[in-house]
């Protein structure tokens, strides 16, 4: 029969030989030095008292953990199209947006986020509008050349991010 006892370090079940009783032996899970009782000449094991403040401090973090994380699953932002600026919107011509969206999948190609993430706001003010020439530029065999140096793969993802940030 095996000796069943918990480390003091992490508290891993352990399981030792009968022979290992009395001895001093390594914890398998964080290889801590542990003492093996010996259950064959009645020595008992020693267990901690549990306290009660530690557990009740416990479940108060877990219930404040589970509050925040559906507190956080339910937030939602419901964009509108708009992005308040201070300043009046202009439609954009399409010639312009379509320059603009493709401006957008360049920069966050070559990693410039900010740069592209105020363009973003400019495209999603044009709201629908600017939805099917995202469309037209993700559905073309031969990419525009600003971006035939972009893995599809790459450039398919970057449009799906726009195309969020509108919807």
């Amino acid at each position: 029969m095996a000796i069943t006892f918990h480390c003091d370090h992490c508290g891993k079940k352990i399981e030792a030989a009968d022979s290992a009783g009395g001895k001093w032996g390594k914890c398998p899970a964080c290889h801590n030095r542990v003492y093996v009782p010996d259950l064959a000449n009645g020595e008992e094991l020693k267990l901690a008292p549990i306290d009660e403040t530690d557990e009740e401090r416990k479940r108060r973090l877990m219930a404040e953990t589970y509050k925040l994380t559906q507190d956080i699953l339910q937030e939602r932002e419901v964009p509108d199209g708009s992005i308040d600026t201070g300043e009046p919107i202009t439609q954009m011509s399409e010639k312009e947006l379509t320059k603009n969206i493709i401006l957008y999948l360049r920069l966050m190609a070559d990693g410039e986020l900010d740069e592209a993430e105020r363009l973003a706001s400019s495209i999603a003010s044009q709201g629908r509008r600017a939805l099917p020439i995202i469309d037209r530029i993700a559905l073309s065999e031969i990419p525009e050349p600003e971006l035939a140096d972009i893995a599809p793969q790459v450039l398919a993802g970057l449009i799906r991010t726009l195309r969020s940030k509108i919807n």
